[in-house]
């Protein structure tokens, strides 16, 4: 009885193994019978456009079977294909001995000598087998060129706390459109920032926007740096561009600068005073100041100044003891014609001046011209301070009055009459040629026997009488650089009605007095004020009323 179980138990496990044996028989395949490849360039230029072409083949001999094919680009890639950066295609069953590809065209991006890796997947379940098996490959190109010049024009040598201004200059010369640019500078420990050209986000980032082949620009930086004397201060800038919600570095640049103890202080003086802004046809009396303050005596120095600024009137220009050089907009003064630039001792100060006029007109082309300034840069030998004037804007105020108008139908005896209402439109017009300005007003006080009617257009306008002073307040609120330029100017009527008394006959008898307008400008956060013309009853800007209409009767 126990010979025959142990012959049960025999064929029983013989018959477990057969079937184990032939269940892995079935799940057992050779992957590499399966190649797959990326044939990619070994080398690229930023921007250029490449193909990945992606060939796999079977050499097994079972089909292959619900094949899906995962694709992922390098970062920093855009695809010209799928606009994704990792793609999934469903292929159809390979048979045995087939081979296929896929083209996927990209574009890199990404730092010279960076090596972009692309990766591929097979996925598949060869016929008559359960288990789904994988393929992967890699294929790797290095970007070779950049053609993106990206550089610091930034001394080596800084005085210690004096102001500076260094630029960051970029051009491109892809051949294709870079767009979503971003520019960074890192400061070093010690950099004190005060402003920039054009204005950055924050204080050190800039977005550029799209470059097209052959074009650039410049990045202008003022500030302070303070430190050690010989103490080395590194900046670093970096370009690049946002691609699928990442940032993807294309260059960077680092410059040193080494700290130095000054020797000479410069400083600057307009018409007696260190302010730093103007305005339109302003008289400006320069007086540039150098005071030796290192350890030893200096001789035989020059003194060079260029100005920079659209609205310097250099027709106006008077030069005391130096040169003005119109071509380069630039003044020389030579040891030769100023003693103190022949011989400067420890503590002494020296100093030169010009006169030059602020051109009194200017129209911007656009609403984006705004924040205007201008620059002296002043040359001291081998020290030089940047110095930095801003330009005020300019509010125009445009009052009108008439008798016959369109807005609110004027009633009464023209000339006016004693004891008798006559009405009148007055208009204010009001116009912003230069920066932002907030919280504009227009005031204007109303004549004698002026008083107005209630009637306003718009009615909404913010307009108020203060019956005591009699004066009238518009409050016109902000105004953005070119209000009245490129759209239509800010704008109010109201009627007044004017009863003349008898001591007021045979008269031309004023209505309004000047208008004022006054705001804050946002860039030299000064306080600007424009006038305008008072009114009488000859109302000089009604053709309907002549001057001897308007003499009260």
């Amino acid at each position: 009885m126990f010979g025959k179980i142990a012959i049960v138990f025999f064929l029983l496990t013989i018959a477990a193994g057969a079937v184990g044996f032939w269940f892995f028989q079935r799940n057992i395949f050779a992957t590499d019978k399966v190649t797959l490849e990326i044939l990619a360039p070994s080398e690229a230029t930023l921007g250029e456009e490449i193909v990945y072409t992606v060939k796999y083949k079977n050499n097994s001999t079972a089909r292959l079977e619900q094949v899906s094919l995962l694709f992922e680009y390098p970062q920093g890639t855009i695809s010209l294909r799928d606009k994704k950066l990792r793609v999934t295609e469903q292929v159809e069953d390979i048979n045995p001995g087939q081979e296929l590809s896929i083209r996927f065209p990209a574009r890199l991006f990404g730092k010279e000598d960076d090596v972009k890796e692309a990766k591929a997947f097979l996925s598949y379940i060869p016929k008559n087998l359960s288990r789904p098996f994988r393929s992967q490959t890699t294929a790797s190109t290095r970007i070779s060129l950049v053609p993106l010049t990206f550089e610091f024009d930034l001394p080596s040598r800084i005085e210690s706390s004096q102001e500076i201004e260094f630029d960051l200059n970029y051009f491109s010369n892809s051949e294709y459109p870079l767009s979503d640019l971003r520019v960074r500078i890192e400061y070093p420990e010690g950099f004190e920032f005060r402003s920039a050209s054009p204005s950055p986000i924050g204080e050190n980032e800039w977005k550029i926007g799209v470059l097209n082949k052959a074009e650039g620009g410049r990045i202008t930086v003022r500030g302070t740096v303070g430190g050690n004397v010989q103490e080395s201060k590194f900046f670093r800038a970096t370009i690049g561009r946002w691609i699928d919600g990442e940032f993807t570095l294309l260059k960077e640049v680092v410059r040193g600068a080494e700290l130095t103890s000054p020797s000479l202080r410069i400083s600057q003086r307009i018409n007696g005073s260190e302010g730093t802004t103007a305005s339109l046809g302003d008289i400006l009396h320069y007086e540039i100041l150098f005071k030796n303050i290192g350890n030893r005596s200096l001789e035989n120095l020059f003194l060079l100044i260029t100005l920079e600024g659209d609205m310097y009137d250099l027709s106006s220009m008077k030069v005391n003891g130096g040169q003005f050089q119109q071509g380069d907009n630039s003044i020389i003064w030579e040891s030769r014609g100023v003693p103190k630039l022949r011989f400067l001792g420890k503590g002494e100060e020296g100093r030169v001046e010009f006169w030059v006029n602020v051109e009194e007109n200017f129209s911007i082309v656009s609403p984006q011209q705004k924040n205007l300034s201008l620059k002296s840069n002043v040359l001291v030998s081998d020290v030089k301070n940047v110095f930095e004037t801003k330009l005020n804007s300019q509010l125009v105020l445009d009052q009108t009055g008439f008798f016959q108008d369109e807005v609110f139908g004027n009633q009464g005896p023209i000339p006016p009459r004693v004891g008798s209402k006559t009405t009148y439109t007055i208009i204010w017009q009001a116009q912003n040629l230069g920066n932002d300005v907030e919280n504009a007003k227009v005031r204007a006080v109303l004549a004698q026997s002026v008083k107005p009617t209630g009637e306003i257009f718009p009615e909404n306008a913010a307009i108020t009488f203060d019956s005591q002073s009699r004066e009238v307040v518009w409050e016109v609120g902000n105004m953005e650089s070119g209000k009245g330029v490129f759209d239509s100017p800010a704008s109010v009527a109201f009627q007044v009605e004017f009863t003349p008394e008898a001591f007021q006959r045979n008269t031309v008898t004023g209505i309004i007095g000047e208008a004022t307008i006054s705001g804050n400008d946002l860039f030299t956060e000064q306080i600007i004020i424009s006038l305008n013309e008072a009114i009488d009853t000859t109302l000089p800007d009604d053709s309907s009323v002549s001057e001897a209409q308007g003499r009260v009767q």
